[in-house]
């Protein structure tokens, strides 16, 4: 049974055609640790349908904040892309999730963040607080979308990458165009060659490595198999490892 907190809709920026941020500002403060997520809930049709999102923004922040696109002929997320500024929203009142620092074990010097799509999100809230940057000599966030419009908060990591240019590496892929200022590659592509490392100067030892993946199924497969061949292993909290991941769209 989800207990739900009520909140309402104070802001929507829309990136591009099906793609979406909504800003939420609940009754009552939520904690939860940076690269959690919570379920959403909507009134439909006399009940509630729902369904989780990961939290942009991060825990010290007076809002919430999701970042989705619209699914063609999805139950949930057109619903949620239409509420406008004062629309009532509903959060689960209980965050979870995998991909926190708090799974990171000691003695990891580079923190790997991959994402596909909309689920860039969580690595988002981790790297608007100050744990990485006190805790890693090296934050990568390899962030993948289809073209240019949508890579979603992009201005925010060109942002970190002048704050922390010794510290922070940002590498934009984009699959279906070619653009300048983006690896015109598959992610996963680009991992399996080794590219990704020759480019970085970085190695993916199990020993001083920690890689958290968020995004479209495919390339959370893809990518842990890449990196088991390279001695990297799942992560649980009943056996740590080294590669974390969240599936939950």
């Amino acid at each position: 049974m989800i207990t739900w907190l009520q909140g309402e809709v104070i802001d929507k920026k829309q990136w591009c055609a099906d793609l979406y941020s909504i800003r939420i500002k609940l009754e009552v403060d939520l904690p939860f640790i940076a690269g959690q997520f919570v379920i959403v809930g909507l009134d439909y049709k006399g009940a509630k349908i729902h369904k989780p999102y990961s939290l942009i923004n991060a825990p010290e922040d007076d809002f919430l904040e999701v970042h989705l696109n619209t699914v063609q002929n999805g139950k949930f997320s057109p619903l949620l892309t239409d509420v406008i500024k004062g629309d009532t929203v509903y959060i689960s009142n209980k965050p979870s999730g995998l991909l926190t620092l708090e799974e990171v074990p000691d003695g990891v010097k580079n923190l790997w963040l991959c994402a596909t799509g909309t689920g860039i999100g969580p690595f988002l809230s981790i790297l608007h607080t100050d744990e990485p940057w006190q805790r890693f000599n090296n934050i990568i966030v390899c962030y993948s979308t289809k073209t240019a419009n949508e890579m979603a908060y992009r201005d925010d990591f060109e942002a970190l990458a002048k704050r922390y240019p010794e510290q922070f590496h940002f590498l934009p892929f984009i699959t279906r165009e070619q653009t300048p200022d983006a690896i015109h590659s598959r992610l996963t592509t680009f991992l399996a060659s080794g590219d990704l490392e020759k480019q970085l100067g970085l190695s993916l030892k199990p020993d001083s490595n920690h890689v958290m993946l968020c995004g479209n199924s495919s390339m959370l497969d893809d990518a842990t198999q890449i990196l088991e061949q390279k001695g990297l292993r799942r992560h649980s909290r009943q056996h740590p490892g080294n590669i974390a991941i969240e599936k939950y769209f």
